[in-house]
């Protein structure tokens, strides 16, 4: 509702905060496709989101902060693979779903 009513004013820029907490997998990509939809037509989107397949699918950059810090940013792959992102937040076993 929040995002029906902030795309309703023909935003320049959009901030998301875990637009996608609660959401199923087969509810996941409406979601995406309108926030790819707003991102094609030049919509500036600054998201913050744990759900990290979801951000990989859209962005294309990618800023990893932990204690206030920012400790990798630039393509997505690549702040994913960074060992410290990795230790911090996602963990050994993690692997970036391929296209």
């Amino acid at each position: 509702m929040e995002l029906s009513r902030a795309v309703a004013s023909d935003p320049k820029i959009i901030l998301l905060d875990e637009i996608a907490g609660g959401l199923t997998e087969s509810e996941l990509p409406a979601l995406l496709s309108i926030i790819t939809g707003l991102k094609d037509n030049g919509v500036t989107i600054i998201w913050i989101e744990h759900i990290v397949h979801a951000l990989v699918s859209v962005v294309d950059r990618l800023m990893c902060i932990a204690g206030g810090s920012i400790i990798a940013i630039g393509d997505p792959r690549e702040v994913l693979a960074d060992p410290k992102v990795i230790e911090l937040y996602l963990g050994n076993d993690f692997q970036i779903a391929s296209e």
